[in-house]
């Protein structure tokens, strides 16, 4: 009897022990941003490749080792970028996010900086190994995300601007390193920015009376309903009016074309919902602005399997 209850009370250590070391691995990609991380990755090579990399053939791209270290470095980075801004950003994720920060919990917040310092370590070595101009472009980088998190976040404005830039970084890099300069890509660069600028600033409605509790200085806790919405219209109207010239002014075909009106219409959908400027009605903007950002991933592999194979 007390051996059957010795082996019960083994099965259930261990399977408690599973438990505890799954929810730490969890905690641990959660805090790192880790699907987004996928997400950027996927991302970039997808730009690098069809929008970039315009002359270089599939079999020269493989072997590009520069490249694809560039791109590890950016992995690094962004996972570090995660942590770091999670770590700034604990006590108000408790409220905002409670379920995230259950699982995080299961592992201290020093081996989170341990892993930060890990990481950026990792990613400056290999940068510096490709080459010198490397290392100073992600040193710059890791600077301006940890100094994002640290400070930056809660300044009105400079927040999402930062924000912004910050997710676009890499892709500018591998524009000087291709030196892909065009008209197109700089419309299709103001294009994104503006959806991940609007993105941002919806997002930060949600968290409105949270932010404005820790000291965050946002567009929505500073400015009035009315004006907030007039600037989140205001940049939904720019960003298709950027999409009216690069359909008319660049040549964009294919896929793209069609992304690109199919987004004036999916701004127009976005304008009505916040006519509302119910909380519901941000939620589904945000969402829709977010799978719209994805499916121009997808749209620009469609288009760029169709142009080059």
């Amino acid at each position: 009897m007390n051996s059957e209850k010795e082996t019960f009370q083994s099965k259930n250590y261990i399977s408690k022990s599973l438990f505890y070391r799954f929810s730490q691995f969890v905690g641990f990609l959660l805090g790192a941003r880790f699907f987004v991380a996928i997400l950027l990755t996927f991302a970039l090579y997808v730009s690098t490749f069809f929008l970039f990399n315009q002359e270089e053939s599939l079999r020269n791209f493989v072997f590009d080792f520069k490249v694809h270290g560039i791109i590890f470095c950016t992995v690094l980075s962004i996972l570090a970028g995660g942590i770091i801004n999670q770590f700034y950003d604990f006590e108000k994720d408790h409220v905002v996010k409670p379920f995230r920060t259950r699982i995080q919990s299961f592992i201290a917040q020093k081996y989170f900086l341990y892993a930060y310092l890990a990481l950026s370590v990792i990613s400056l070595g290999v940068a510096w190994f490709i080459s010198h101009n490397v290392f100073i472009f992600f040193l710059i980088y890791q600077f301006f995300m940890w100094f994002y998190s640290h400070k930056l976040s809660r300044v009105l404005l400079l927040n999402n601007l930062t924000f912004v830039s910050l997710t676009l970084y890499p892709f500018f890099g591998m524009m000087v390193y291709y030196e892909t300069f065009s008209k197109k890509v700089l419309l299709m660069a103001i294009f994104l920015f503006l959806i991940l600028l609007c993105i941002d600033i919806v997002k930060d409605t949600l968290t409105k009376s949270v932010d404005k509790a820790f000291g965050y200085t946002t567009i929505p806790n500073y400015f009035e309903n009315k004006t907030t919405k007039i600037i989140i219209v205001s940049l939904l109207v720019v960003t298709m009016v950027v999409s009216m010239k690069l359909i008319m002014r660049t040549g964009v075909s294919g896929f793209m074309a069609y992304y690109f009106v199919g987004g004036m219409f999916i701004m127009i959908l976005c304008i009505y919902l916040l006519l509302n400027y119910s909380r519901k009605s941000k939620f589904i903007t945000l969402n829709i602005l977010r799978l719209w950002v994805f499916v121009g991933i997808i749209a620009m592999l469609l288009n760029g399997i169709e142009s080059k194979f």
